[in-house]
């Protein structure tokens, strides 16, 4: 593909009917708003229309796009109809998105519309992904990224352009560059504002275009795309262009002048290509005014049809949150013969098991390559499969955990190791924003078979940024499956079952357990990450525990045992969802409830449990439900301070030992 615009009379038309057909829904969608139709943040993208045009027209239809929040634009030229548009912004049934992305979060698989983004920057990952997951199956697709200034201040543009550059992936990064981030202008806020050399720095070809000259964007948009196909990895377009409506209707528009305003205006994109059709006769006044007649009877139509439309019922709300169909259990087997192991090899054939299976898994992660893995679970691995399968990232959790949510999508089943739960916090926007999210805001279109694999706990004297127990962080948020594998057959068999689950799984393998040494059978396999698990039979009292916490409530079991006190010790494994049938059917015949979490005892997930408990089997206990937890400060150095922080045996049995109707 050259850079050249055929300028014939069906492609001029098209160009002018496109931007026209932009602006004219989009000031509809002013006219809405004001009568309270459209409700929620609502970005214009009057005075922009050429960028979304010129790309588009530069795409193929098996191109993918990522958005950003003022999205409207970038859908209309993609062809998505302005019936399905305008419903989503009504957030009608009908919606391209099933009415629950509204304005800010446009989906639209049929056309590859993977989302309007409404965290600043928040898509750059997920695009490099998404040419991730297009360039290791061999596809020849090219991903187009649509993003504003204000987010050439974020991290993850930085970590994205690096990526993309780093394994020149088939990305078009394409900044609109409007002058103004929300009421922050470009002046105010950055030291430099020369953004294509910043681009350029990270090794991508880059240039700079006039954003309201549709034909000029087009052209510069063939060439960089034609460059990527031909094997040129990623290329950076700014288009500089300016919005000539408030950020949102709730903009009072106090930081710039009417004046400034006013001359864009003059500028727009549509004003200037329509005089130039015009003055060089290649349309006429009566050919624009079909075109005109033709999008306004497009939007009347619109209109009616969203007023009729159907809303989503609300008996639906629960749908999308995962997927409604999802792998059966895997069917246990006759155990094989037992042979020796430890926590750390079931892990690391855990994860050989997954890539020999299927070749659309891979793993990425800090230093997982090279080095074999801060805990030496992918020791070996990368003379094994290779480099493109076990993939050395930089350090930068936010771009490569969107990294592997945008190889999800396109696709593939990649497993993203976080080293530490610590650094995750770092990637919480991608986890929490993309990941848990995406179904849902999609309408169900676009699933994320994502596994995240991270160390969590506290025990080496690691102090207190590196000895994190923060599942309850992830356990609360809708849209993830969240596991915590604490034995030998769980490290080794939960990721099998993890990497067959349409959605984003989260396993936690806490660090005082990958030199736990036992034995297993050799043909152990996938697991149930559904269900919690009765490690031991008991009476008197419930002992509720997961990951490194099970086996100091088996040793407090044991110590109780002598003096005659029956713990029965419930695995939770699975955090979310939380397998209440197991818990409260072992609680009806113990009556009393002791819950182990080594997270802090405030917003703890054991207050969550235990709230649930005595919700359901009220009246079934004899006792409240008692809490074990970490002292709530920061883990310290000192040995003796951090065993002190920590859930022990002797503070479980004085636990139970308190609870009313304990023989002592």
């Amino acid at each position: 593909m050259t850079g050249k615009v055929k300028l014939d009379h069906d492609h001029v038309r098209a160009l002018l009917r496109g931007m026209i057909r932009i602006r004219r829904f989009e000031e509809k969608c002013y006219e809405l708003y004001t009568q309270e139709k459209i409700r929620g943040f609502l970005h214009l993208y009057d005075g922009e229309e050429a960028v979304a045009v010129g790309v588009a027209a530069a795409l193929e239809p098996r191109d993918r796009v990522v958005s950003t929040y003022r999205e409207h634009g970038h859908a209309l030229a993609r062809s998505v109809s302005m019936e399905s548009a305008l419903a989503e912004m009504y957030g009608k049934a009908t919606g391209c998105a099933g009415g629950r992305g509204g304005s800010m979060h446009f989906f639209d698989a049929e056309t590859n519309l993977y989302g309007g983004n409404a965290i600043v920057g928040g898509g750059l990952p997920l695009a490099a992904g998404l040419g991730l997951g297009d360039r290791m199956q061999g596809r020849d697709c090219v991903t187009a990224c649509f993003f504003g200034e204000g987010a050439l201040a974020e991290g993850e543009f930085h970590e994205a352009m690096n990526l993309a550059a780093l394994w020149k992936l088939p990305v078009l990064f394409v900044l609109e560059n409007n002058l103004y981030a929300m009421g922050s202008a470009v002046a105010r806020v950055q030291a430099n504002t020369d953004f294509v050399p910043r681009a350029a720095s990270y090794g991508l070809p880059a240039e700079s275009v006039d954003g309201n000259d549709v034909v000029a964007v087009e052209a510069a948009a063939r060439r960089l795309v034609g460059a990527i196909r031909t094997g040129g990895g990623p290329q950076f377009l700014e288009c500089r262009t300016y919005r000539t409506r408030p950020h949102s209707m709730f903009d009072a528009e106090k930081y710039r002048d009417k004046a400034e305003v006013a001359e864009w205006r003059k500028r727009s994109p549509i004003t200037r290509f329509q005089g130039w059709l015009l003055d060089n006769g290649l349309m006429h006044q009566e050919q624009i005014d079909a075109i005109e007649a033709e999008v306004e009877a497009q939007v009347r139509n619109a209109v009616a049809a969203c007023e009729q439309a159907p809303w989503e019922p609300v008996e639906d709300l629960a749908r999308h949150v995962v997927a409604e169909v999802r792998p059966a259990p895997p069917v246990p087997v006759a155990p094989g013969k037992l042979v020796e192991s430890t926590y750390r090899d079931c892990c690391r054939q855990a994860v050989t098991d997954a890539l020999l299976r299927d070749e659309r898994v891979f793993m990425m992660g800090e230093d997982i390559g090279a080095y074999g893995g801060c805990y030496a679970v992918s020791m070996g691995l990368l003379q094994e499969f290779g480099p493109e399968r076990i993939r050395d990232t930089p350090l930068s959790e936010g771009g490569f955990t969107g990294a592997g949510i945008g190889a999800a999508l396109a696709g593939m089943r990649p497993i993203v190791e976080i080293m530490t739960v610590n650094f995750s916090l770092l990637a919480l926007d991608q986890i929490l924003n993309t990941a848990a999210t995406l179904r849902h805001m999609s309408g169900g279109q676009f699933g994320v078979p994502l596994v995240i694999r991270m160390a969590t706990g506290a025990g080496r004297q690691l102090a207190a940024q590196h000895s994190h127990s923060l599942e309850n962080f992830y356990a609360h948020i809708p849209g993830l499956r969240v596991v915590a594998p604490a034995t030998l057959e769980d490290a080794r068999g939960m990721l099998w079952t993890a990497l067959e689950e349409p959605d984003p799984v989260i396993v936690f393998e806490h660090v005082m357990l990958y030199n736990m040494a036992g034995r297993l059978p050799d043909n152990a396999g996938p697991v149930d990450i559904d269900r919690a698990a009765v490690r031991r039979p008991g009476r008197d009292v419930t002992l509720i525990a997961w990951s490194y916490s099970l086996w100091k409530a088996l040793e407090a079991a044991e110590a109780l045992a002598k003096d005659g006190i029956e713990a029965e010790v419930i695995d939770l494994r699975s955090l979310r969802p939380i397998d209440d049938e197991t818990v409260f059917a072992s609680i009806r015949r113990t009556r009393r409830a002791v819950v182990v979490d080594e997270g802090w005892r405030t917003g703890s997930l054991s207050g969550e449990i235990a709230a649930r408990v005595q919700e359901a089997c009220f009246w079934h206990l004899d006792a409240p439900v008692a809490r074990v937890c970490s002292a709530e400060v920061p883990v310290p150095y000192p040995k003796h301070l951090e065993t002190a922080v920590l859930p022990q045996p002797a503070g479980i049995v004085a636990a139970v030992k308190s609870l009313p109707g304990i023989a002592r």
